[in-house]
């Protein structure tokens, strides 16, 4: 019994020693609660909500919450806005997947020790190749948006075009994008020609 529990303990230390323990729990945990416990979001752009508190283990050192920590709660919220309004369920039935391929974070206010906050998650919209998304994080203290992150999500194996038709049973046009999100995407694309031909590689090759 006592070799078990020391068996136990050390399988336990490994796994948050070396992988990313607590995150890799919280999105198939939150996953999981969207599709079995909270109702189908049938509007794929209402907004979502997704709550939280600070804990100690997300300070810096200046004692508010790590600026990386914002995008894993980011990460977390957007897999269980997916979930909800079912765009994981038909890139899964689409033999298709989403990946981050750019994001963009503004940090407005710190969000202190035990300070109760809120990931209001939306899709802004899409191309013909990304879904573009928008997380906001409000302190419910005062109501403030502490900060703001965009994100463009690509899709391979399918086009965004052919999610949305797959969820709404008909072809639906895209809402037209935010000006400063356009400007966003703009500079994404011209930075990836810049790369793209510094080093040689062609859309194709990058695109595999």
């Amino acid at each position: 019994m006592l070799g078990l529990l020391v068996a136990s303990l050390v399988v336990a230390l490994a796994y948050f020693a070396l992988l990313d323990g607590w995150y890799l729990v919280r999105v198939p945990c939150a996953v999981l609660r969207a599709r079995l416990l909270q109702p189908r979001v049938r509007d794929l752009l209402a907004e979502q909500r997704y709550g939280g508190r600070v804990l100690p283990s997300d300070l810096d050192l200046l004692l508010h919450m790590n600026n990386a920590r914002y995008l894993r709660e980011a990460d977390v919220a957007r897999a269980a806005h997916l979930a909800r309004c079912g765009v994981l369920g038909a890139l899964r039935a689409l033999g298709a997947r989403a990946v981050l391929a750019a994001s963009c974070a503004r940090y407005r206010r710190s969000l202190r020790l035990f300070e109760p906050f809120e990931v209001r998650t939306r899709l802004l919209g899409w191309d013909d190749r990304a879904f573009y998304l928008e997380a906001r994080f409000i302190s419910l203290r005062d109501g403030f948006v502490c900060a703001l992150l965009r994100s463009r999500q690509h899709v391979l194996g399918t086009s965004p075009e052919r999610v949305v038709q797959h969820l709404c049973k008909r072809r639906v046009e895209p809402p037209e994008l935010p000006e400063d999100l356009r400007h966003w995407v703009a500079y994404n694309e011209a930075s990836s020609q810049l790369l793209r031909a510094e080093s040689g590689l062609s859309d194709v090759v990058k695109d595999q």
